[in-house]
């Protein structure tokens, strides 16, 4: 059984603290579901034999340039929209639909262009065209099972490990194009490198109003992924604070106040997207935490907290995986 996580908070004084526990409970895991989809024919397509014959056995009359382009066009911006949808996504849920329509969308076109007869002149370009299409529309069928596993949480990172189906498909649709002025050129985006950055254990993402309380939360991150840690007070973002695995930060001046505490983990921060690309999961802490200053005629008495990212012995909170579209992010 995994082991739950630790908030512990302790009464400050200049000479005296105590130490209590403050909620119980287990982590839930993070994470989404995998699957693959595909779609088979497309737009009232004639089945593909896959040699551009026709039903029967008989082979079709090869189209003219003219009719040839026409067909091309009719499919070209789909499958153009659908991938430059799918390279502008922001959110996992949104990734995860777009990744879908676009292998629906190039896997339809594929199937419905190899039923052609295209002009003898180009018919070797054609068939690359359509095969590329296909291994594309394939790719996406095996990244869509990523991207509902959580194993990629970005375009950048959908397109990244799709590059060389894409890539070989921006070079066939050139090919086909430049045999005839034919419209075939659908990619108009390209994949970066794999990265995996990071920032420096303790980099504020969103630093918020001034600290200016006296207590403190100090953040714990003994897991095996980089965090980011998001704290709430009420519908407005405090801080957003990034803790490197298996280190810790303090951070020190927290005002007075309830607050609700976020985090995601995750490999490659992306400063842009202000998201983890890979291995990403949500969760938040269902316990509020909350500090208190209280003065007395002799004393000043404030809470300082402590909060595990990782599930240990003796832990005592408890989590709850978070919606992507719905956690506060930096």
């Amino acid at each position: 059984m995994a082991k739950p996580r630790l908030i512990s908070c302790v009464l400050a004084l200049a000479t005296l603290t105590t130490l209590g526990a403050c909620s119980s409970g287990s982590p839930s895991p993070a994470g989404g579901e995998p699957k693959v989809s595909g779609v088979a024919g497309g737009n009232g397509a004639v089945p593909a034999t896959g040699n551009g014959t026709a039903p029967g056995g008989q082979s079709p009359a090869a189209l003219t340039p003219e009719a040839y382009k026409s067909e091309l066009e009719s499919r070209r911006k789909p499958m153009a929209d659908a991938i430059s949808a799918l390279a502008g996504a922001r959110g996992v849920k949104a990734l995860d639909q777009r990744v879908d329509k676009a292998e629906q969308t190039l896997s339809g076109a594929a199937d419905a262009l190899s039923a052609l007869a295209p002009p003898e002149a180009v018919r070797a370009q054609h068939e690359a065209y359509v095969t590329s299409l296909r291994e594309f529309a394939t790719e996406l069928g095996s990244t869509a099972g990523k991207v509902g596993a959580r194993d990629l949480c970005t375009s950048s990172a959908v397109l990244t490990d799709v590059n060389d189906k894409l890539s070989a498909l921006d070079e066939a649709g050139r090919a086909l194009q430049s045999a005839g002025d034919y419209p075939a050129d659908v990619v108009a985006v390209k994949a970066g490198d794999k990265q995996t950055r990071r920032l420096r254990n303790g980099s504020f993402i969103r630093r918020g109003s001034a600290f200016n309380g006296r207590s403190s939360l100090e953040i714990d991150n003994g897991g095996s992924l980089d965090s980011v840690v998001t704290v709430m007070k009420g519908g407005s973002k405090q801080f957003s604070v990034y803790v490197r695995k298996k280190a810790k930060f303090k951070i020190r001046g927290v005002r007075d106040g309830s607050y609700k505490i976020y985090f995601t983990h995750g490999v490659d921060w992306d400063g842009k997207t202000k998201a983890f690309t890979r291995e990403c999961s949500f969760e938040r802490f269902e316990k509020t935490v909350k500090f208190k200053t209280t003065f007395t005629a002799t004393q000043i008495l404030w809470h300082d907290w402590r909060i595990t990212l990782h599930a240990i012995s003796g832990g005592n909170a408890r989590t709850a995986p978070v919606d992507p579209d719905d956690f506060p992010g930096g």
